[in-house]
C-alpha cells in the first residue's frame, strides 16, 4: 500500500493532472450534488474545497459497479449460494489460516469472546484469507454508487465522506485502495464506517492495517462481533424439522430472535441439538432444489447477520465455521 508524506489529496492532482493528461478521466466534480457534497465536506472535516474539485475531476463513473451491485450472490437461493462458500479450498485453507495464526486467535478469544472458528470463516466467506479483496478503486466504487445510483445515494455518500476522513487518518492515498464493488476492503472487507469503529491495532504495532496485517485482521473481526453483542460459548443455530402449518407465521417474523424457544417446540418445531428453552430465537427457512430446510437461529446468528444483513451469508459462515472446526480437530488428532 502507498504511503504519502505528503498530502494525498494534493498528490492525486497533480499526478493524474500534469504527469497523466492522456487519461480519460469522467469529469463529474462540476455536477452539483458532487460540489454540494464537497462543500459538506468543507464545512463538516475541513477539507478545502479545490482539493476535492481536482480529485472528484479524476473519478470515473463505473457502470460495471452499478452492475454489479444489482446482482448480488445473495439474490440466489440458498442451493446456489452454499456451494459458493462451502468448499474443500474454503475448508482447508481455514484450517492452515487457523495454524498459522493460533495465538491471535486465542488471544482474540480470550480479550472479545468470539469463536476462532467465526473469525477465521468470516475471513474465508469474505476474501478467501486475503486472496481476493476487490479490484474495484473503492474512491470509484463509492463515488458511483453515491452519485449514480439513487437507490442507495444516501448510504453511500456517507461511506464516501468516512472513506475520505479514513484515508486522511491513516495517511492513506485514496485512489491506491482498492476494494469490492461497494467500497469494502481488505481481508475482512470492512467498509469505511466500519473501519474508523472497529479496526483495531491489535499487533501495537501503531497502525491498524487490515490489507496485509493478519493479527490485527484477527483482532479487528473479533472486535466488530464483540461491539454487535456477540455471546461467549452461546449456540448459534440448530437445523429443525417441522410439523402443521404453524410454523410460517414464525418465519414471517423474520431473523432476529423473537419467540421463546420453548414456545417454538409446542407448536411442532424440533430441533438437533439441545439449546436453552428459554433463550429466544428466530425460524430460518432456506430454498433448497427439493423445497426448504429450517433451521433454528439463535442470537449469534442474528449477530453474524450484522456484518451482512443476510440470511444465506450467516448460514454460510456457520457452516464453513463447523466445517473448519471438524477438519482441524481430525487434522490434530491424526498428527498426535
Amino acid at each position: 500500500m502507498l504511503k504519502l508524506s505528503i498530502n494525498p489529496l494534493i498528490f492525486i492532482a497533480v499526478f493524474f493532472g500534469v504527469l497523466c493528461p492522456a487519461y480519460a478521466w469522467a469529469d463529474i466534480s462540476s455536477r452539483s450534488d458532487v460540489r454540494n457534497f464537497i462543500e459538506d465536506m468543507n464545512k463538516k472535516h475541513g477539507f478545502k474545497e479545490d482539493e476535492l474539485v481536482k480529485v472528484f475531476s479524476q473519478v470515473d463513473i463505473n457502470q460495471k459497479i452499478i452492475d454489479a451491485i444489482t446482482r448480488p450472490a445473495e439474490a440466489k437461493p440458498w442451493y446456489e449460494y452454499r456451494p459458493i462458500f462451502i468448499t474443500d479450498k474454503r475448508i482447508n485453507g481455514g484450517v492452515e489460516f487457523w495454524k498459522q495464526h493460533d495465538a491471535a486467535l486465542s488471544r482474540a478469544y480470550k480479550e472479545y469472546g468470539v469463536d476462532p472458528e467465526i473469525v477465521v470463516a468470516i475471513i474465508g466467506v469474505e476474501s478467501l484469507y486475503g486472496k481476493y479483496r476487490g479490484r474495484y478503486s473503492v474512491l470509484e466504487s463509492l463515488s458511483t454508487l453515491a452519485f449514480n445510483y439513487p437507490k442507495r445515494s444516501r448510504f453511500f455518500k456517507s461511506e464516501l465522506e468516512q472513506f475520505l476522513l479514513l484515508a486522511r487518518e491513516e495517511n492513506m492515498d485514496p485512489m491506491e485502495i482498492k476494494g469490492s464493488y461497494a467500497g469494502a476492503m481488505g481481508k475482512p472487507q470492512f467498509i469505511s464506517s466500519s473501519f474508523r469503529s472497529y479496526a483495531v491495532d491489535f499487533d501495537d504495532d501503531g497502525k491498524r492495517d487490515l490489507w496485509e496485517n493478519s493479527v490485527d485482521v484477527i483482532g479487528s473481526v473479533a472486535n466488530y462481533f464483540a461491539k454487535h453483542n456477540w455471546r461467549k460459548d452461546q449456540p448459534v443455530a440448530s437445523k429443525a424439522s417441522i410439523s402443521g402449518n404453524g410454523y410460517k407465521a414464525l418465519v414471517e417474523k423474520g431473523i432476529r430472535p423473537h419467540t421463546q424457544l420453548g414456545d417454538m417446540l409446542k407448536k411442532g418445531i424440533k430441533i438437533t441439538d439441545d439449546f436453552p428453552t428459554d433463550e429466544k430465537a428466530a425460524l430460518i427457512e432456506l430454498e433448497t432444489q427439493d423445497g426448504h430446510e429450517h433451521w433454528v437461529g439463535m442470537d449469534n446468528f442474528y449477530v453474524i447477520t450484522r456484518y451482512n444483513h443476510s440470511q444465506l451469508y450467516a448460514m454460510a459462515v456457520y457452516q464453513l465455521s463447523k466445517a473448519i472446526k471438524e477438519k482441524r480437530q481430525i487434522s490434530i488428532a491424526t498428527t498426535e
